[in-house]
């Protein structure tokens, strides 16, 4: 169950004026924030995963944070892209299900067989906690070479939960089970790394609350449009503080979402095309291959020179609580021209930090290491706060602004028809009722009593359609 405060109540600049929202650490309760400081590794390319124990005895495996989509698995069998698997038969507290679930993402799948279990977080909640988790038995394009972590932690909502939404996710057990505040928070600290490199770069995962040593500045809070992804509204792109002058709905078709599951900033194609040509025309480099912007060449320069300062800023307007303002967060060119491989003594190579999308804009990890995330659940919001673990050569790579007037944009960027998996299903249903009803009618003048059946195939399974940790440097 989402608990809500009453209309009204809300948090625009002071962090400690929330109501309901513990905000300091209490060391000998459930919550203790500063002990979940630095509970993740990893890196944006091969995503950051949390150490978590499950089953009794526990058996310990890194897990990928992953808000753009619901499902909570882990590999259940050996695969030769993984360390470590949960071994079911291991644990006297394994209870199966005996259901069947299928993930598909924009990049791989896997199948498993539904379960229960008790997790522990060494650096995450006190206590054990029964939760809902899927063995993964296949998968094909899901563990890839190199990763660290060997299963994904959905923290989307229930409605992206496969083989239904009446499964309930791992955040709504930790909520109901810990009664903790219906809120998390993310920091992820790659900031002008690697983004495939050692795995050690830090990051946090704070359940239940803010932890105030994570940001700086205030918090700047856009509505979740609709709970499913964490889908937001944005109004707006700049690029080195020029407007793209594109129709806001242009942004966020056919959504806009923040998932920290996907590598990249992705944007809508004609989105993504207009970014293209705005850098290309206000940056100072030389004339760059096509294939630098479509990610499948990188650009290299000598390892003494700092390539940054040849490109533009990158701005992202986001609607306010208040629906008549706004606020824009800001990545520095060190966040989305991104260092990969070192070549010889002499070179860095970079690769292009955003990428094309046919089916939403994904605020990833490009744009998500610039800051402290809040996914405050509770009241219906997502914050942005500026992280001081952003920051390349001792300099702040992101900012935040605001607030702007929205008088220039539509009262609503947001299609009014959203046709996610629920519609769809509702869809399914009235077509196959209509088809019965016709098929009733044929057999009455038939006098045939054939009996109707659906026969399921793979287009049957709705696909999650999150971008799991995309544009991996393999």
């Amino acid at each position: 169950v989402v608990l809500r405060p009453a209309s009204g109540s809300r948090q625009q600049d002071a962090p400690g004026a929330a109501d309901g929202l513990a905000l300091a650490s209490d060391p000998g309760g459930t919550l203790n924030f500063l002990a979940m400081v630095e509970n993740l590794q990893g890196d944006s390319g091969r995503g950051y995963y949390l150490e978590m124990l499950i089953g009794t005895p526990p058996q310990a495996l890194n897990i990928l944070v992953d808000t753009g989509s619901s499902n909570f698995a882990v590999a259940g069998v050996p695969d030769p892209d993984v360390t470590s698997y949960f071994n079911p038969e291991l644990s006297s507290t394994y209870r199966s299900q005996g259901i069947e679930v299928t993930v598909k993402y924009s990049q791989g799948s896997w199948t498993g067989l539904l379960g229960t279990d008790v997790i522990t977080m060494p650096k995450g909640l006190y206590g054990s906690y029964t939760i809902n988790i899927a063995t993964i038995l296949e998968s094909e394009n899901f563990f890839l070479p190199g990763v660290k972590w060997h299963g994904i932690l959905g923290l989307a909502y229930d409605a992206l939960a496969k083989p239904s939404s009446s499964v309930e996710t791992f955040f709504d057990s930790l909520v109901r089970q810990a009664k903790i505040p219906n809120i998390f928070s993310l920091q992820m600290c790659g900031a002008g790394l690697p983004v495939s490199g050692s795995g050690t770069n830090g990051g946090s995962l704070v359940l239940g609350g803010i932890e105030p040593s994570l940001y700086t500045g205030d918090i700047w809070y856009t509505p979740i449009k609709e709970e499913w992804y964490y889908q937001v509204e944005i109004l707006k792109l700049e690029v080195g503080g020029q407007n793209l002058q594109l129709d806001c709905r242009e942004y966020n078709a056919d959504k806009a979402i923040v998932d920290s599951g996907t590598t990249l900033l992705r944007l809508p194609e004609k989105v993504f095309s207009a970014v293209v040509q705005a850098i290309a025309r206000t940056s100072l480099i030389q004339e760059f291959s096509s294939d630098f912007w479509t990610g499948s060449q990188l650009a290299c320069w000598d390892r003494t020179e700092k390539p940054w300062s040849l490109f533009p800023k990158l701005s992202i307007y986001l609607r306010d609580e208040n629906s008549s303002r706004s606020f824009r967060i800001s990545i520095l060119p060190q966040l989305y021209i991104q260092p990969i491989l070192v070549i010889g003594d002499n070179l860095q190579c970079y690769r292009f930090g955003i990428s094309s999308s046919t089916n939403a804009l994904v605020i990833g990890a490009t744009v998500m290491e610039g800051f402290y995330v809040i996914f405050d659940r509770a009241q219906r919001r997502v914050g942005f706060a500026v992280s001081p673990c952003a920051e390349a050569d001792g300099s702040p790579v992101s900012e935040i602004e605001g607030p702007f007037t929205t008088a220039d944009v539509a009262s609503n960027c947001v299609s009014s028809v959203s046709f996610h998996e629920p519609v769809l299903w509702l869809a399914s249903y009235a077509l196959m009722g209509l088809c019965g009803i016709i098929l009733l009618v044929l057999i009455v003048l038939l006098l045939i009593p054939p009996r109707c059946q659906h026969r399921y195939t793979d287009n049957d399974v709705v696909n999650d359609e999150s971008s799991l940790v995309r544009h991996r440097w393999k």
